[in-house]
């Protein structure tokens, strides 16, 4: 009996760590790695002004978006608080397939639903806004 009792505790312990990490609801603007350095927020040198942000992550382009050398980029979502999160190998195949199906042409906001780590999240749903 007290061999079970070792055991079970055990395993629970082991499958406590074994849980991942819950999902987080992200929303923000979707573009590729390479252009997301042009919405980093800054001061700009010539008028002491802050330049970049959310404003010009919307404006990136879907056009700019499809570019091939974006595209092998990888892409990723701005968020609320001027953050570039960077998807997973999926996540850029979810995230392309999205792209290329949308009306829209610029201010592709999304709705993205995973697991976070450091500056990446493992996309596990990725929805374009209307």
């Amino acid at each position: 009996m007290i061999r079970l009792s070792q055991v079970l505790l055990t395993a629970s312990f082991v499958c406590g760590f074994a849980v991942a990490a819950p999902a987080a609801d992200i929303k923000g603007v979707l573009m590729d790695q390479m252009c997301s350095g042009t919405a980093d927020l800054r001061i700009s040198g010539a008028t002491g002004n802050l330049a970049g942000g959310r404003i010009v992550a919307e404006a990136h382009t879907k056009e700019c978006a499809l570019k091939p050398a974006c595209q092998k980029s990888g892409y990723g979502v701005y968020t609320d608080d001027n953050k570039f999160l960077k998807f997973d190998g999926a996540g850029d195949r979810k995230a392309l397939a999205a792209i290329k199906a949308s009306g829209k042409l610029d201010d592709l906001e999304v709705e993205v639903t995973g697991e976070i780590k450091d500056d990446t999240i493992k996309v596990a749903t990725l929805k374009i806004l209307p």
